[in-house]
């Protein structure tokens, strides 16, 4: 692959962690200078130092996605940093799961799934405004990559707010592929089935029957595993690259299949 991002400067959203870090770590290995952002400071300060010393070039800048200041200030901070933005990676996201465990769309508290809303789709929409005058000057080939997921095409007991965002987050990839074309930004999104995040880990720690949980969790992928974080990095390392150059608009599926049968593995 090279450095397929060579000088390209990155903004990675979410990535104290999971896809978010393993996203940031792969990008600086190919090449891009990279802007770490996380709401966590001591989890984007590990991924920046984990990059910093392995000899790639990374800054770390904490943001609050639900804070539309603070998201013109993590762009205002990568283009005074680097003189510019060439690629802005959406992965940061949240789960209901993650918040409450009144989950159902009968008992979901409305600030749950404000809070579901602000970060999974209304921060990628700000994100995307604020970045889109920096990215109109780029001269590396700008790119916008979001994370949908499976969840964008199927919905899941209990965790409609996190469908429900993921759906428009696949929508909203396609407009601003639409709307950015004219300035030759591409915007294309990718769609993860489950993957060994620390978010999957937590939930699978916590349940009573770990075997029963990880069935549920891979019973649908065709390759009987999770997915790995570096094999989502490579993916979003692509799209944000000039190897993606006719690509727009696009929403790639990584699951492992799931979406390609209606079955269970027993």
């Amino acid at each position: 692959m090279g450095n397929r991002l060579d000088g390209k400067v990155c903004i990675v959203t979410g990535a104290g962690s999971g896809m978010g870090r393993a996203c940031a770590q792969e990008m600086a290995a190919q090449g891009g200078r990279v802007i770490v952002s996380d709401v966590n400071e001591e989890a984007g300060q590990a991924t920046t130092s984990l990059i910093t010393s392995a000899g790639h070039d990374a800054k770390f800048f904490t943001c609050d996605l639900r804070n539309p200041e603070a998201i013109k200030a993590l762009m205002d901070f990568a283009s005074d940093t680097y003189g510019g933005i060439d690629v802005l990676h959406n992965n940061a996201a949240v789960h209901e799961t993650d918040l409450t465990s009144h989950t159902s769309i009968e008992d979901l508290p409305d600030d749950v799934w404000d809070v579901v809303y602000e970060i999974n789709l209304k921060a990628i929409w700000l994100t995307i405004k604020y970045a889109t005058p920096y990215l109109k000057k780029s001269t590396r080939g700008a790119a916008i990559v979001n994370v949908a997921s499976t969840g964008s095409f199927v919905s899941y007991p209990q965790v409609g707010a996190y469908c429900a965002t993921k759906g428009g987050v696949l929508m909203l990839t396609k407009a601003a592929a639409v709307d950015l074309a004219k300035y030759n930004i591409r915007c294309n999104c990718y769609c993860p089935g489950a993957i060994d995040t620390p978010m999957v880990q937590k939930y699978y720690e916590a349940a009573p029957d770990k075997d029963a949980i990880m069935s549920v969790l891979t019973g649908a992928h065709l390759i009987p595993r999770l997915g790995r974080p570096d094999e989502i990095a490579k993916l979003a390392c692509f799209l944000a690259s000039e190897d993606s150059s006719f690509i727009n608009g696009a929403a790639y599926v990584i699951d492992g299949g799931t979406l390609a049968w209606r079955g269970v593995n027993a």
